[in-house]
This record gives structure tokens, sequence and C-alpha cells, in this order.
């Protein structure tokens, strides 16, 4: 298939207690895995199949059908970049399930356990566009907390490696308006709802503990280079 569910880079239990093995089970093996096939589907022209469970939509997308196979070679960056060139009866599921695949990939990536302090360019960054690691947590914190219903909160970066904070909701993605992403916290309730309940605000403090900054001291690099993907 053209996009395949990455593995967890970690043991599910790896960012315990600050986000518990249960909800990485169902986040990662559940949700994301049904954008995945949710995508491929719609590359496929399988718009039908997206009613059926994601168990059974496996056998069916293993299978090799005609639809919009122009666009099954294209990169996940280049259809969320190019949405509005996509033919209309697939844009919408591409959106959803291609931004929803893009965003969770990325989140996978920029954590992990034993994460560490943000240092080097990328500290030089915190520093220079927010003061500081505490006020960057303290407006990303506000952000995610302050984003309406589903969505997600960014650090974006650009080519010259300077950092801004924004929201997006559902599934969108800052490669939808030519951007990158450096980091980014899930605000969806299925990210932390079995834990924190409704406290969104505590789980997204806690989430900082599970962030890898070696991972977003490199994709940082890959952004100045011109080489950042999702």
């Amino acid at each position: 298939m053209a996009h395949a569910l990455p593995p967890l880079p970690y043991d599910y239990n790896a960012l315990e207690p600050h986000i518990d093995e249960q909800t990485m089970r169902i986040h990662h093996d559940k949700h994301h895995a049904a954008y995945v096939n949710n995508l491929n589907a719609a590359l496929e022209g399988l718009d039908d199949l997206l009613a059926l469970s994601v168990e059974e939509l496996i056998g069916d997308l293993n299978k090799a059908l005609e639809g919009h196979a122009d666009l099954q070679s294209k990169s996940i960056e280049a259809l969320l970049q190019s949405l509005d060139s996509l033919p209309e009866s697939i844009r919408t599921a591409v959106r959803n399930n291609g931004g929803g695949h893009a965003n969770h990939t990325m989140f996978w990536q920029i954590m992990g356990p034993n994460g560490g302090a943000p240092d080097g360019d990328v500290a030089g960054a915190i520093q220079r566009d927010f003061g500081g690691l505490p006020a960057l947590q303290d407006r990303f914190n506000d952000a995610g907390a302050k984003q309406f219903g589903s969505g997600w909160v960014f650090v974006t970066v650009d080519g010259t490696g300077k950092l801004a904070i924004e929201s997006k909701p559902n599934q969108d993605t800052p490669l939808m308006d030519g951007k990158h992403a450096l980091l980014g916290n899930d605000v969806w309730e299925h990210a932390y709802y079995l834990k924190y309940e409704n406290r969104r605000p505590d789980y997204l403090k806690a989430w900082w503990n599970a962030v890898n900054w070696k991972a977003i001291g490199q994709r940082y690099a890959a952004a100045k280079a011109g080489t950042l993907q999702i």
C-alpha cells in the first residue's frame, strides 16, 4: 500500500506514568491505524469501504485495485501540500485521514523515555523566539488548553529555523499551509482521557516529561537543511 502504519519506536509502557500503556496501544494500534487504512482506501477509490471496521479493511486494502493510481505514489507531505488540486471526491478523506497519519507519525517520533532537555541549536532557537523553555511550555499549554474540541497544538519551524506556536482543529496540519511542525501534541480526548479524564491542562503539563529532545533537535536541523518531511 502507498502508506503504512509506522511501528511505535519504543514500548507501549515506555512513557509511563505520564502516558499510560493502554492509551498508547489504543492510540497507535487503533486510531492511527484507522487513519492509514482510510487514507489508502480513499486513494484507491474505495470510499465505500470506509464504513467497514479496520479488521475488515486489512484484507481488501492489500489488493492492487484500480482507482487514483497517480496519487498512490505521492508522499503524504505532497498530498497534504496540494489538497486543493486533489479530486473533490477524495479531498476530505485525504485531509482527515492523511492529516491524522502525518500528525501521529510526527507525534510518535518526538516522544520517548528519558527525553533529556533541549540543547544546541534548538535550545538557542527556543531562547530566541520564546524567551526560554518555561515560556514556550506556558504558551504551548495555553494554546492546547484553548483549542476548542478536538485538534492539535504545534511548534512550527520554517526554513530559517524560526519557531512559532499554532493550534489546528481536527487532524489539520501545518503541512497544509506549506509549513512544518517541529513538534506537536494531540489534544483529542482519545490521547489522554483514560488517565486524565477531562483534565486536559494536566495532560498538557505532564506531556512534556515524554518529549524526546534529541529527536526534536534532529528535526530542527533537518528543517534548516530543507530535508524535514513529516
